[in-house]
């Protein structure tokens, strides 16, 4: 492939959405010279971690960027850059309502700070979460909303004048949906006597939920076999978040690891057919 003049631009919510969810993807672009960046809305202040990990920091939040600079480094991102919100915590907490909360900033707001950073970077491939956030994460999805907003105004001269030239991407995509794994794991936990609807660091994460959406198709698939070792590294650094374990278990991480080292993405821009296959974000469909 190609990679002269490539460029990747990545938007994500908190500090270790871009290693668990792409780290795999992130590192093997990055590894054949694509320009990679990151775009991360706020710095994950909300929730808890464990008293040692802040031994050498005064705020979660100056933990969480840390780990996601250290992170960033082993993927080998060209830059990270914040929309400076803050974390808006799990749908229904108390985080929701804090005044400088993601969910509480107006949707064109969001959208023309991120219409700014695609204007600056003008990357051809923009990715981003689905329209569930994945796990319905308010902020996950508040992301998604202003993303696809911004991925179709940027090329608009009209709109946000004040963001910069007018710079339009040619490719849109979000993490595809790969329910059947989960339904499978909901089940495994289910015959070991877990509770697959009270999963995660705070068990706050209902995957009978998840389990339930319909699958989005898988246009593009990423083998990153050969970054692993990368891929892995990212992960650790986000310690607090419990390294890279698969939603807090053990148990699932192993599931993950022998389900395969791809990531799969579908095309949300410019339209393709449903069996559209490629192993390469940059490819030409037709």
């Amino acid at each position: 492939m190609e990679t002269t003049n490539k460029t990747i631009l990545v938007v994500m919510a908190h500090p270790d959405d871009e290693s668990f969810g792409m780290g795999g993807t992130l590192a093997y672009y990055s590894s054949l010279g694509v320009d990679v960046h990151l775009v991360c809305a706020t710095r994950g202040e909300a929730g808890t971690v464990d008293p040692e990990y802040l031994q050498k920091h005064k705020t979660i939040a100056e933990l969480r960027e840390a780990e996601l600079h250290c992170a960033g480094q082993a993927l080998g991102l060209k830059s990270i850059s914040f929309l400076d919100y803050r974390d808006s915590g799990m749908g229904g907490s108390q985080d929701n309502q804090n005044p400088a909360a993601l969910v509480q900033a107006p949707l064109e707001q969001v959208t023309e700070r991120i219409v700014g950073h695609i204007r600056r970077l003008k990357p051809q491939v923009v990715i981003t979460f689905d329209e569930t956030g994945g796990y319905y994460h308010p902020d996950h999805i508040a992301v998604h909303k202003a993303t696809v907003a911004a991925f179709h105004a940027a090329g608009d001269g009209a709109q946000f004048p004040k963001a910069g030239a007018p710079f339009q991407p040619g490719k849109l995509f979000f993490n595809a949906r790969n329910r059947a794994r989960l339904r499978r794991a909901v089940l495994f936990m289910r015959l070991l006597g877990k509770d697959p609807s009270k999963v995660g660091r705070n068990k706050d994460i209902d995957l009978t939920r998840l389990a339930r959406d319909v699958d989005t198709p898988k246009h593009v698939s990423i083998n990153y076999r050969s970054v692993q070792t990368r891929k892995d590294q990212a992960d650790a650094c986000h310690a607090s978040q419990g390294g890279g374990r698969f939603i807090g278990s053990n148990l699932l991480e192993v599931v993950a690891r022998w389900l395969g080292n791809q990531d799969h993405f579908t095309q949300g821009y410019p339209a393709v057919a449903e069996d559209y296959r490629s192993t390469d974000f940059f490819a030409s469909e037709f």
